[in-house]
């Protein structure tokens, strides 16, 4: 079996405007560290270097991460929504589907027409519990301020009926789900219509699903349906999203 890594690096980059902050602790600063509760200092360690570390700064949605229902609004199917420690592991390794949409902004969201034939193309039906993930290049931006502004985007009717056919878990290679905020945002301005606002992630208010957002490397999985998918999100108190290693499992 061959595992393919479908994530981004956390780190520092243009691609995130919520900066991921990283502060290093070496060895000795380590050492230094774990001794001052014995009130001794790295002279006391072998060769004077104790344990590294790291200290971390960043967003439930920095990196390659998976949405939980709770970050759509508050409620979902008319009760409580769900945060991404309270859903079942069972959506999250399942059966795999690729589906090809590459383009940018210009091309506008991913539409259900295209995801209808694209499953014509390859030849599949979803089945419930397939977790799709589509791609549209967008990851090739990845480390520059071009991530955050020139991707598709997948519509409110391509989200609504993959979720219709059963399916929980959606995963995009590109900074968000919906189109550019600021693309949204002129859209709003130019109708005053709320509804072109974060519309697919506004749908999830009405179906319980998730997002993968930012994912990479879809052009790597030799297949387009025949293998496993692995997105388990770590398990953040009350969050609506938490980081996620996605990895593709693919038949040697």
């Amino acid at each position: 079996m061959d595992l393919i890594d479908l994530s981004v690096t956390l780190e520092f980059t243009e691609s995130e405007p919520a900066p991921v902050e990283i502060d290093y602790v070496d060895h000795a600063r380590g050492a230094d560290i774990l001794g001052r509760p014995a009130g001794i200092d790295r002279r006391a360690f072998p060769d004077g270097l104790g344990l590294s570390l790291e200290y971390v700064r960043l967003t439930s949605h920095s990196g390659t991460h998976v949405d939980a229902p709770a970050h759509y609004g508050p409620l979902c199917e008319g009760r409580r929504a769900r945060t991404i420690e309270e859903l079942p592991l069972e959506w999250f390794f399942g059966p795999g589907v690729v589906l090809d949409c590459v383009g940018g902004v210009e091309d506008g969201p991913v539409t259900r027409a295209e995801l209808e034939a694209q499953l014509g193309r390859i030849g599949y039906t979803l089945a419930p519990l397939d977790i799709v993930l589509l791609r549209t290049g967008a990851d090739r931006l990845w480390g520059s301020g071009r991530y955050f502004t020139d991707f598709r985007g997948v519509s409110r009717e391509a989200t609504s009926w993959l979720v219709e056919q059963g399916i929980k878990v959606i995963g995009v290679d590109s900074f968000g789900f919906d189109p550019p905020f600021a693309r949204m945002l002129e859209d709003y301005q130019r109708t005053g219509d709320a509804r072109t606002l974060w519309p697919a992630h506004v749908y999830g208010r009405e179906r319980e699903y998730c997002q993968i957002e930012r994912l990479a490397n879809l052009g790597a999985v030799p297949v387009t349906h025949g293998f496993q998918v692995a997105c388990f999100p770590v398990k953040l108190r009350r969050a609506g999203a938490g980081w996620s290693r996605v990895v593709a499992m693919v038949p040697s």
